[in-house]
């Protein structure tokens, strides 16, 4: 008899505690705006970022939705990519921070921003930032100079800097 009270008050008791930490673990809104690239090289002006260029920064924006997601720290808000192009028609890296502010209007609590810069055909350099939505300010941020290689290893760099940096 004793066994099965001592049972059952320590399943309640765990039971209890997995609940209350469950409640104390909230994931995080967050909201991961499209990649963006800034093409530095020599050929910036001549040759103009193609089909290939689009793939691997939406590919890249989504290892790191796929990584924030899987931390079971943030939950990922999905917003359509096209109002943050009319407030910040030269990118969201030249908006001082404006992606807080569209997070926040689409009810995200951060704003993850990843701009890779192309320093060549064959070399590239990637940061991330995550910033508060209510205040602006960094959260967390990384940068690589990794120079991995041409736009196919932009997803790889993601993964680098969501390891390395932004999630541990």
């Amino acid at each position: 008899m004793r066994i099965r009270t001592l049972t059952l008050l320590m399943t309640l008791l765990a039971g209890t505690c997995v609940s209350t930490h469950a409640q104390q673990a909230k994931p995080t809104s967050i909201e991961v705006f499209p990649f963006e690239l800034e093409d530095k090289s020599a050929g910036a002006g001549i040759i103009p970022p193609d089909e290939r260029d689009r793939r691997y920064l939406s590919e890249s924006a989504q290892v790191a939705k796929d990584m924030l997601s899987h931390s079971g720290r943030f939950s990922v808000i999905d917003q359509p990519a096209a109002d943050e192009r009319a407030a910040a028609p030269h990118g969201l890296r030249n908006c001082g921070g404006c992606e807080g502010k569209i997070a926040k209007e689409h009810g995200a609590s951060l704003a993850l921003l990843g701009v890779v810069t192309r320093v060549n055909r064959t070399e590239h350099t990637m940061f991330i930032r995550i910033l508060d939505a209510e205040t602006g300010r960094p959260v967390s941020q990384g940068f690589t100079d990794l120079r991995m290689g041409a736009n196919y290893a932009w997803p790889r760099s993601v993964k680098w800097l969501m390891t390395n940096r932004i999630l541990r």
